[in-house]
């Protein structure tokens, strides 16, 4: 028994308590973040922080509007929010009201490589000319901000349409962290390196640029062969066919999630890379 009238199981039931509670809300609130319904809780607490003002300074004004903005609240936030309400039930049901992503990383890392791998095949076939930069360990945000902002989760079409001639995107690099898409129309450091064949352009030299001062994976999509390659630690590897290509990026990079619900994507190269 401890001082107070509290014995160890006490605070223990105590600290299981409050520590449920606080999970429970933490994964509610990661199940909302981003959808309309964060929205609403902003409002809630506006309303909950102005009825306690009234309340220290008695406005019975503002309070009696608050009181019943309170009391019929929850009517009109089941009124509102009628079919998200539902669709949480229903993943109740299921099981899977935390969950927001149920893919494992090893699906969502081979859905991420083949949509490299059809944009490249799509781009080589008719000499669309392509600089694709992958973050790993080493970040390259410094690099990122010289582009336009993206922030668009990756797909073969997006990544596609970002390097179809004529458009405002298709000139430099597209950098990537995880299967976000971060920025587009990026510059790249030249490499000034002499042993780089003259036939290899300004994409050729951007890649090997970057890879020679971050251990960045980049891409390349030659616009006059159609030819794709790959820089990695300062070495170019020419000429791969879609095969090739797959196995490297298999290879060399990895998908780290934090938590299930988490959209922070980090890839790291194989210690053995």
């Amino acid at each position: 028994m401890l001082d107070g009238g509290f014995d160890v199981f006490d605070l223990l039931r105590i600290g299981v308590d409050i520590a449920v509670v606080w999970y429970i809300l933490y994964k509610l609130i990661m199940l909302i973040r981003g959808t309309k319904a964060i929205q609403l809780l902003k409002g809630i607490l506006v309303i909950l922080i102005v009825w306690i003002i009234s309340l220290v300074f008695n406005l019975q004004t503002i309070q009696w509007l608050t009181d019943y903005a309170i009391r019929w609240g929850f009517v009109v936030i089941i009124i509102l929010f009628q079919p998200e309400l539902r669709r949480a039930l229903e993943q109740l049901g299921r099981g899977n009201i935390f969950s927001r992503n149920t893919k494992s990383e090893e699906e969502i890392l081979e859905q991420t490589i083949e949509a490299f791998i059809h944009s490249c095949g799509y781009m080589a076939k008719r000499r669309i000319g392509a600089l694709i930069t992958i973050e790993r360990e080493t970040g390259i945000g410094d690099y990122a901000e010289t582009g336009i902002p993206i922030g668009g989760k990756l797909t073969h079409q997006l990544l596609t349409n970002i390097f179809t001639p004529n458009t405002p995107l298709h000139d430099g690099a597209v950098i990537m962290r995880g299967e976000e898409i971060v920025a587009a129309a990026c510059y790249l450091p030249l490499s000034e390196s002499p042993f780089i064949s003259k036939e290899l352009g300004t994409r050729h030299r951007a890649a090997m640029g970057i890879s020679e001062v971050t251990d960045a994976l980049t891409i390349i999509v030659s616009e006059e062969t159609g030819n794709v390659s790959c820089t990695k630690n300062g070495e170019l590897h020419r000429d791969l066919d879609l095969n090739a290509l797959r196995e490297l990026l298999k290879e060399n990079l990895s998908l780290s999630i934090k938590a299930p619900e988490s959209k922070s994507w980090k890839w790291r190269g194989k210690k053995n890379g």
